[in-house]
């Protein structure tokens, strides 16, 4: 964990401006907040870190969630079938991108949808 994480925030505070960017001018135009879907493979607690260092990139860049962005976090409880449940219950929602990092994970992302926008934080890369 002590590897990943300084290079998710590492990672996360380079690619974040350019996923958010298109985003906020969107939301200056119709005046709402950009939603980032969180797709973790485990429960919260075990989640946690990956969670913090996402939210570290983004304060950064000042981005505050809550305020310039919101997280909807959904997580699959280490159960693949409920990685397509959440990717499904995100895609309803109509988010503006989808982050996760699991194969599995990435997999249902790729089913539920064609056209929000998926990137897989570890590695930074479009899944979509």
């Amino acid at each position: 964990m002590t590897i990943v994480r300084p290079k998710i925030i590492k990672v996360a505070s380079l690619v974040i401006p350019l996923l958010l960017t298109p985003l906020a001018a969107q939301a200056q135009k119709t005046s709402t907040v950009p939603r980032i879907g969180l797709v973790f493979g485990n429960n919260p607690a075990v989640s946690a870190p990956l969670n913090e260092a996402f939210k570290q990139g983004l304060r950064e860049h000042g981005y505050v969630e809550g305020q310039s962005v919101v997280l909807e976090r959904r997580y699959g409880e280490g159960r693949a079938e409920r990685l397509a449940e959440v990717a499904a219950e995100l895609v309803r929602m109509n988010v503006d991108v989808i982050v996760t990092g699991t194969d599995q994970a990435i997999a249902a992302v790729k089913r539920q949808t064609r056209t929000i926008p998926g990137v897989d934080p570890v590695w930074w890369t479009p899944i979509l």
